[in-house]
């Protein structure tokens, strides 16, 4: 027998009704404006300008699944006291003046977010022990130059062995490189750090916890050994930022390798102006390698410091074209 359907079968979700949905969105003025100093599942730490504890928050619904990032200047909304069980809203993420990106290899079209926000990019390499790995520091020297961050290398361990060869190996490239074994004075890198936002990258194993609470001396990063085949443990998890004077230090965790897929030989070379000038008068779909790929690369006509710096990038543009893994 057929059934008879009357408005009492007619279900309606509650809070839904025909209330029509809009794009608007609250101004919120009243918003706080900090730094996000920390990250984890789904909430952020951030300090608020003037102050020196950091607020809990979570991320507004309006805001959807935009990326937050240590770094980052926000807006927060709510109860902002930082008292104990306390959970404010971001509700603005300010435009980042810097962004150090990375993919998980060449091949992942997917971007990670390292740090936003950072004036420099401290690459942390050990001289030995583990041993030094130039396919990582050039990958991330790619990545501070098109992610408008300057960076410098920090040698350690150099207390094992002698600094000098590896570091010439970037000479050309006027990149700042310091030696901060654990016998070396800490006071030169802390001038570099101090009133600047500083993110520190380096593989595990190299000493960048031990360099942190250095620098930070009531940082307590978690330091490790290095195994028998030359790999540190890994002892920071997540990006963390921590006052120094007038600034920050931003420790990020310890990575294996360093994918580009983001990025091409044109933007590398762009990051130089009298190299970006000269490859205007390369040919069509150049690689910038020189002979035999790009027998007509207009890189080999620049002489003298110019000449040197081509030579020197193009050392950055072969580790850029390379797959291999940099533990």
């Amino acid at each position: 027998m057929a059934r008879s359907w009357d408005e009492s079968d007619i279900r309606v979700r509650p809070g839904r009704g025909t209330r029509p949905r809009t794009k608007d969105r609250p101004a919120h003025e009243d918003a706080e404006f900090g730094m996000v100093v920390t990250k984890d599942r789904g909430r952020w730490g951030v300090v608020l300008d003037g102050r020196t504890d950091a607020v809990v928050t979570m991320r507004a619904r309006e805001l959807g699944r935009t990326p937050i990032e240590v770094g980052d200047r926000v807006g927060v909304v709510g109860d902002t006291s930082g008292q104990p069980g306390t959970l404010s809203r971001i509700v603005k993420l300010e435009e980042r003046t810097s962004v150090l990106r990375r993919t998980a290899d060449d091949t992942d079209p997917y971007e990670r977010i390292v740090v936003a926000n950072a004036g420099q990019l401290l690459i942390v390499c050990a001289v030995a022990d583990p041993p030094p790995r130039s396919g990582f520091v050039e990958r991330s020297l790619i990545a501070a130059f098109v992610g408008n961050i300057r960076p410098i290398i920090c040698l350690t361990k150099s207390d094992l062995a002698d600094p000098s060869e590896f570091a010439a190996e970037f000479a050309d490239l006027d990149v700042q490189v310091i030696v901060c074994g654990v016998e070396d004075p800490i006071e030169p890198l802390m001038e570099l750090v101090e009133g600047q936002v500083t993110a520190l990258i380096g593989h595990s194993g190299v000493g960048k916890s031990t360099l942190v609470n250095r620098i930070v001396p009531d940082a307590h990063r978690e330091t490790g050994v290095v195994s028998g085949v030359g790999k540190g443990r890994h002892t920071s998890t997540q990006s963390v930022a921590l006052p120094v004077k007038d600034g920050w230090i931003i420790d990020t965790p310890g990575i294996r390798s360093f994918g580009l897929a983001h990025v091409d030989a044109d933007t590398v070379v762009g990051v130089f102006g009298d190299l970006a000038e000269a490859v205007e008068n390369c040919p069509r779909g150049c690689t910038h390698m020189g002979p035999p790929a790009d027998p007509e690369c207009a890189l080999d006509e620049l002489e003298g410091a110019s000449g040197r710096r081509a030579t020197a990038v193009r050392g950055l543009l072969a580790a850029l074209r390379t797959n291999e893994d940099w533990e």
